[in-house]
């Protein structure tokens, strides 16, 4: 039997032609079942990218390297650079530790959760820019780091330096 056609272009079938497939979960399996297919996604993504040890501890100790003379340049106010074991911070002004913290980690955060949401894909970088201050934010390997600059600096310049 050939499906009606109703009022609102929908294509409607008859109760007999309906497939006769049911699923039933509770909440808690369809909850864990989701978990399930993220860890899968993840641990793909890992495994495409997942560097031998060697070559993260190698390019943890570039990325400081190059951190630590980036933060000579004129107009940069200092960094945030952590991994799983380790974080280190260097800020002209030491009050304001605690708060250049909580942004830098709630911007990666932030920028990460977007790029899962929207399906953007791997970021690069990502850029928040104030009145009178601006830092860029990224992630390479395990390291997170954000440098923070005064808002003439050129963050393009100071990123291709710090993955140089």
């Amino acid at each position: 039997m050939a499906p009606k056609r109703q009022k609102s272009n929908k294509v409607s079938l008859e109760e007999e032609e309906k497939p006769k497939i049911a699923l039933e979960f509770t909440e808690e399996e369809l909850e864990a079942e989701i978990r399930k297919a993220e860890e899968r996604r993840k641990a793909e993504k890992t495994q495409k990218k997942d560097p031998t040890k060697e070559d993260r501890t190698s390019r943890g100790k570039k990325i400081k390297q190059n951190i630590d003379r980036v933060k000579e340049k004129e107009g940069v106010i200092g960094y945030i650079l952590r991994n799983s074991k380790s974080a280190s911070i260097d800020l002209k002004d030491p009050t304001k530790i605690i708060d250049y913290a909580v942004l830098s980690s709630s911007a990666l955060e932030a920028s990460e959760e977007l790029s899962n949401t929207f399906e953007l894909g791997d970021v690069k970088y990502i850029l928040i820019e104030g009145n009178d201050v601006k830092f860029i934010s990224f992630v390479e390997g395990e390291n997170r780091a954000s440098v923070f600059m005064e808002k003439n600096v050129d963050h393009k310049r100071i990123h291709k330096d710090l993955l140089s």
